[in-house]
């Protein structure tokens, strides 16, 4: 759309189009990140909280990636060079971008959204639309959805979004701009002109600040004047295509699905454990059931990967990610767990882990990959031990075959009956697992 600053905002979501207002038909959700790569970092620096922070270069070269709503109410926003936000807020805290977190953020928030339904589609690491109409039987209404998700985001990744809830995917990208922060906008089906017209005509998605200067020579300065414009008018200032798109969407006409095309790049899982731990027999009996847990799904799928990564999140929530690329894809969770020990052991956390996690990405068609062939190795390996234990559970249910080591050794003590304690278990119910992304 264009920009978005000219959209009027209701924070919270508290007027008349807020949550109470009648969805029906309004199955279109519009799922927009706050403030996402600030809010990731001061998700973990919680002393930043309530301080203006501005993510990017303070230098004469350095440009705004995101800026808070605090260093928002003195100008500051993204794209603008750095050395001028930090005249505009002198005070500001300024972080170099760490991708590598909002991405990890980006997926945790995206798996949220596809619990609730198989039909997102993604613009860009914060923000995705959502059909939600086939989980109206299981989750009730489109705004109970919404709230879901809200609650959800906030509950289990400690950010907040805003949510636009409208019968199109533009009224919806509008709704969730008018949201912010943290709010919900609803736009009932029978009430679209009434929330788009009065909009300045700017706030139409694919107006740039060109179009919108070039409209507004023509005296269009709102949605309705450009509903009520003559098609010849537009057409000699915009040309054909964009008049054709205008006109549409000045009518609140979209008829765009939302479709998802998500490919898996990768496949993981993780444990959040219940208590933080620092005994290096647990943290490594947890990676193994992890590794498994990985390589059977990657085998399941038909995949391969060349790349292992782990993750360490530790009790102060700073979060260390090592990974490593390998000539030839595995689907062997020895090989996976091998190297994702490693991966821990050079990264040297010494401190309490709160949460562990192990993927495995660059994936392949596992049929058509390559085999590296050990010199000594036996006919039958690793591989063919573990596919024989897929066709064992597949038989006769998973569980019954597992590595020595996931069955109480280690040296792991047990209670009576002869299972881990809670922070011990790995993969089970007492940890909160989180599977592909």
């Amino acid at each position: 759309m264009g920009r978005s600053q000219v959209v009027p905002r209701d924070g919270a979501g508290s007027g008349e189009f807020g949550p109470g207002a009648d969805d029906t038909g309004c199955t279109v959700l519009h799922v927009d990140m706050d403030a996402f790569y600030a809010s990731v970092e001061v998700r973990r620096r919680p002393e930043l909280r309530g301080k203006p922070v501005i993510v990017g270069g303070a230098g004469p070269r350095g440009v705004v990636s995101a800026a808070s709503y605090e260093a928002r109410k003195y100008g500051v926003h993204s794209a603008m060079p750095g050395s001028r936000a930090q005249r505009l807020c002198p005070h500001a805290v300024f972080l170099p971008p760490d991708f590598t977190a909002y991405g990890e953020a980006s997926r945790a928030v995206m798996a949220i959204f596809r619990d609730v339904t198989p039909l997102v589609e993604p613009l860009s690491l914060d923000e995705a639309f959502l059909d939600v109409a086939g989980a109206r039987r299981l989750l009730g209404r489109p705004a109970e959805i919404a709230a879901l998700i809200r609650k959800r985001v906030a509950e289990e990744q400690r950010l907040t979004c805003s949510v636009g809830v409208a019968p199109t995917k533009f009224m919806a990208k509008l709704g969730s701009t008018r949201a912010k922060p943290d709010g919900m906008v609803v736009i009932p089906v029978d009430r679209v002109l009434e929330y788009l017209h009065p909009l300045p005509v700017a706030s139409v998605w694919g107006v740039g600040e060109k179009t919108a200067e070039t409209l507004q020579r023509l005296g269009l300065r709102t949605v309705a004047d450009l509903a009520a414009a003559p098609v010849g008018m537009l057409r000699a200032a915009v040309g054909d295509a964009a008049t054709v798109h205008l006109h549409e969407l000045s009518w609140g006409r979209d008829p765009r699905r939302v479709i998802s095309e998500h490919v898996e790049k990768s496949i993981g899982a993780e444990t959040t454990f219940d208590v933080d731990v620092s005994d290096l027999s647990i943290i490594r009996r947890t990676m193994l059931a992890l590794s498994t847990k990985v390589a059977q799904r990657l085998r399941h799928a038909g995949q391969a990967g060349r790349t292992v990564s782990v993750k360490i999140r530790l009790a102060d929530f700073q979060t260390l990610s090592r990974s490593r690329t390998i000539e030839v894809p595995t689907d062997v969770s020895r090989e996976i767990f091998e190297i994702g020990w490693s991966l821990f052991q050079a990264a040297r956390p010494g401190e309490r882990i709160r949460l562990i996690g192990v993927r495995v990405e660059g994936l392949v068609q596992a049929d058509g990959a390559p085999r590296q062939m050990t010199l000594g190795e036996r006919d039958h390996g690793w591989r063919d031990a573990e596919r024989a234990a897929d066709a064992v559970a597949a038989r006769f249910g998973s569980g019954l075959v597992k590595p020595a080591s996931l069955l109480g050794g280690d040296g792991l003590r047990q209670d009576g009956n002869g299972a881990a304690p809670a922070q011990e278990r790995a993969g089970e119910s007492q940890t909160r697992h989180n599977g592909r992304t």
